[in-house]
């Protein structure tokens, strides 16, 4: 057997010792210090060589953890600045508020939160009043992650200081008279004050990360200089469980991002217990974080242990706090002094002596209040050090109880998170422990009172010095008055109109090219931002390497293996194309980033990300929906689209309901284009919308989503006449007639109107010549460029008839007078062309890729889909001999000559 007190072989045992007695002897000492003074010590001494040669340079692995103690003592801490009494009736002023502003909202039953700002208020109160930059100074100020649940303090301090007024805070959560407060922060309900929505927890750190290094990329391309800028992200410790919080955490140190600061608010609680209730989540997070690159920053006890700290000779309290499991110290929390001497410090004898020189009631200061993230000097120093290190990110993990200061009902309660009021008692009990002079009478009826020490009462009079001296108040959202960007030359456009000839293109190499073309506009070239998540290649996007370059901060510090190539891949301080890797999250928060550029910087920066459209809305459409919230501009590509197109790649890769999925986001601008010049069109509306001239009463707070293909066809010309343009930007135009087509068909043959969506309309063509041909049957062909955006139009329209107005919806206008049934027919489920069924008046029925896919040849998975050219002439000829015009055998025949 294996003795398992033998020495391992290490990696050591790979490199050469050039004096094995030297290592011998430091051995031999490590041994004689941990069997003379204990492992305790041994420990403690090589945690401090470790530390040493660290700070002298020395290349060595570094520790994952430290002890349980904070990284900042207190005899290192520096002065807190500023008025520290004033600070604290600021901060009793905005906790009683946002206490009152939820328990007033839980007589309508509209819930709230209390217990996580109670913790959190004064992470945020030093920030507000010595830290977070506003945008009325120079630059575009800090950027500021509100943790969601937090949202009631912000509130309470933004009527403090005039923002807001007693009626919006009794508005908390009921927005449908227009005055309300959201619940969470909350750009698109609330847009003047916040600029990113957070409460989707695990977005917020995952977005945070991609600001910074947007800010960055602004920066290093010139665009503009945003380096004074810091990102701020408050989270909760139970929120980091979340993958997307700590998915970029390697990028973040890669980049060397020292503008930002992740604080983790970890009050040990999630929604319903403990977050780690058998172990240490600061711990693991300080591993985590530490092994990812971070610089870690722990703050974790108050003032009053300094005493204990003090009396810690054996390092025993130290041990104690290291091996105590979170859910216990919770415990300690709610418990008196006898069980915290007994289960405490009656577990080791060095620690029971310590016992027998506290009072009770030092005991319970340490154990009830004394947190680190509760004394405004230790926050301070915390940010300090935090916005002065240099070379990483920097995380604060922050120590707190949750429901600080609401009373023992609240404190370290599982239940508190869903906890949305307190009595009037508690709230007496809660004013007498903030100090606050608010009398027994205000409490009307017994509801509680908002306070305010007045408008120009010392209090407000600091805060607004504070945050004037900082640039003006924090957190603000401000829309630039932006001049519209001028619309690129036509001919970028126009390119597309003679059609491609007897080339094969397909649509997503349509795309690529006209981005490359807009991309060289001498206006507004620069201010494209092509984001991808490393299949640049498949999407033919690589000749924009080296005309655009990579972006990277570290510009390139290799010789490239193609350099020697035309397209060689070319990286570069101010590259233009962010090539993310396989993350299309961390693709999505980039496009976020750059999509509100234009209110959280003042410059417009125009956005497209293109992705397999299988990986896109199905993994992330939480992040397109904080997308619509966030009020983004730009253009999502799904490329490789559709269920059957992408030949051979088979169920996991085959889109069939990316478009259903986006039709749910209000703020998606949903196009599945057939040709190549109806992407040029809808671009250039896009363009226009979002960044140009808006129409009067039209949102520019839209994004685009196209499908585009990856099969090579031949792109028709643009058919002429009135109305084309509008027709593709609306959703549905006639592409052409069973005369115009050429093709064949007797007088007064049966006539039938197909509608095809993207690659489909080509199989529509197809069927348009076989019905005319072989059963004389007249077809004309509609190109659906948007089935979301023809039910919008017209849901707006049944809206208008509800309140008097007659409105026709478009696409029934546009199908006017078309004889004949209507068959649709897309490359997606059949729910994307049956959202506009209602509203076409004549007979409606519709084909398309209903279930899994699978691998195959194109034109074997659209024969499995029912979806092909012969397909969609046999239920042309059914919906037809359903109504007489054709014979019904004819519809067996066409079965058993196609082979179905």
């Amino acid at each position: 057997m294996t003795d398992p007190n033998a020495i391992q072989p290490s990696a050591l045992d790979q490199l050469p010792d050039r004096d094995p007695e030297e290592t011998a002897e430091w051995q031999a000492s490590l041994d004689a210090v941990a069997r003379e003074a204990g492992p305790h010590r041994a420990a403690y001494l090589m945690r401090r060589t470790l530390e040493r040669a660290e700070a002298g340079g020395i290349a060595l692995p570094k520790l994952l953890e430290t002890d349980y103690v904070n990284t900042i003592p207190t005899s290192a801490e520096p002065a807190l600045p500023g008025d520290p009494e004033m600070e604290a009736r600021i901060t009793a002023w905005n906790r009683w508020n946002a206490a009152a502003m939820v328990t007033r909202g839980s007589k309508h039953g509209v819930g709230g939160h209390i217990a996580t700002f109670a913790s959190a208020a004064w992470l945020y109160e030093t920030g507000f009043n010595h830290f977070f930059k506003g945008k009325e100074g120079d630059g575009s100020g800090d950027q500021l992650y509100i943790q969601g649940h937090a949202s009631p303090g912000i509130y309470a301090r933004a009527f403090l200081d005039g923002r807001l007024n007693e009626h919006h805070l009794d508005n908390f959560r009921q927005e449908a008279g227009g005055n309300g407060l959201p619940s969470y922060p909350h750009p698109r309900r609330l847009p003047w004050l916040w600029e990113f929505p957070t409460v989707s927890m695990g977005l917020g750190p995952l977005s945070a990360i991609y600001q910074a290094r947007f800010n960055r990329y602004l920066t290093n391309r010139g665009i503009k200089d945003v380096s004074a800028s810091h990102v701020w992200a408050f989270l909760g410790d139970g929120e980091m469980d979340e993958p997307e919080s700590t998915a970029a955490l390697a990028l973040a140190a890669r980049e060397e991002l020292d503008n930002l600061t992740f604080v983790i608010n970890c009050n040990l609680q999630r929604l319903d217990g403990p977050v780690r209730a058998n172990f240490k989540i600061v711990q693991e997070l300080e591993a985590q974080f530490r092994g990812a690159g971070w610089n870690v920053i722990k703050t974790l006890w108050g003032s009053a242990w300094d005493e204990l700290f003090q009396l810690d000779t054996t390092g025993a309290l130290v041990r104690r706090l290291r091996e105590v499991p979170d859910a216990q110290v919770q415990t300690y929390q709610t418990r008196g002094a006898a069980y915290i001497r007994e289960d405490f410090f009656g577990k080791d004898p060095a620690l029971a002596e310590m016992a027998k020189l506290l009072s009770d009631d030092k005991i319970l200061d340490c154990f009830h209040f004394s947190r680190g993230g509760h004394e405004p000097r230790k926050v301070y120093a915390a940010y300090k050090a935090a916005v002065e290190h240099k070379g990483a990110p920097t995380v604060i993990l922050a120590q707190t109880v949750k429901g600080h200061t609401l009373g023992e009902g609240f404190a370290s309660k599982n239940a508190n998170h869903q906890m949305k009021k307190l009595t009037v008692d508690e709230f007496k009990a809660m004013r007498d422990l903030l100090g606050l002079p608010i009398k027994d009478s205000d409490f009307t009826d017994g509801v509680v009172p908002y306070g305010h020490p007045g408008a120009d009462s010392p209090e407000v009079r600091y805060l607004q010095e504070r945050r004037a001296a900082l640039g003006g108040p924090a957190p603000a959202r401000r829309t630039h008055a932006l001049a519209p960007l001028p619309a690129p030359a036509e001919k970028a456009f126009a390119s597309f109109d003679k059609g491609s000839g007897s080339q094969n293109v397909a649509t997503t190499m349509a795309f690529v090219r006209l981005v490359k073309d807009l991309v060289r506009d001498k206006e507004t070239g620069k201010r494209w931002v092509p984001i991808v998540p490393d299949e640049a290649r498949t999407f033919g996007m690589e000749s924009l390497f080296p005309s655009l370059g990579i972006y990277s901060p570290k510009g390139q510090t290799y010789e490239p293996v193609d350099r020697d190539q035309l397209m060689y891949y070319k990286e570069a301080k101010n590259g233009q194309i962010l090539n993310e890797g396989i993350t299309e999250a961390g693709s999505m928060a980039d496009f976020i980033a750059a999509s509100t550029a234009y209110a959280t910087h003042g410059e417009a920066m125009i956005p497209f990300y293109i992705f397999y459209s299988m990986f896109g809305w199905q993994r992330t459409a939480d992040q397109m929906w904080q997308l619509g919230d966030q009020l983004g501009r730009g253009f999502l590509v799904g490329a490789t689209a559709g269920r059957t197109t992408l030949t051979g790649e088979g169920l996991q890769h085959a889109d069939g309901h990316s478009p259903v999925i986006a039709a749910t986001n209000p703020a998606a601008l949903t196009y599945d284009p057939a040709f190549a010049y109806e992407i040029a069109v809808i671009v250039r509306e896009g363009l226009r919308r979002m960044y140009g001239e808006a129409k009067p009463g039209e949102d520019q707070n839209v994004f685009y989503y196209l499908t585009v293909y990856n099969e090579p066809l031949p792109q028709p010309a643009k058919p002429q006449g009135l109305g084309i343009d509008e027709g593709i930007v609306k959703g549905l135009y006639r592409f052409n007639t069973a005369e115009s087509a050429g093709v064949s068909v007797p007088a007064n043959a049966p006539r039938i109107q197909l509608l095809g969506s993207g690659t489909a309309i080509h199989w529509t063509l197809q069927a348009q010549k076989l019905l005319a041909e072989e059963w004389g049957v007249a077809a004309d062909v509609w190109s659906a460029t948007s089935w979301s955006e023809l039910r919008r139009d017209a849901m707006e329209a049944d809206a208008a008839l509800l309140r008097g107005e007659e409105r026709v919806p478009y696409v029934r206008q546009a199908l006017q007078g078309a004889e004949g049934p209507v068959l649709a027919v897309s490359d997606y489920m059949r729910q994307v062309p049956d959202q506009i069924a209602q509203w076409v008046e004549q007979d409606w029925s519709s084909l398309g890729a209903d279930g899994f896919g699978l691998s195959d040849t194109r034109e074997a998975a659209r024969r499995h889909f029912g979806v092909d050219a012969q397909s969609i002439v046999v239920a042309a000829l059914a919906q037809l001999a359903r109504r007489g015009e054709v014979k019904a055998t004819a519809v067996k025949e066409a079965r058993e000559k196609y082979g179905l």
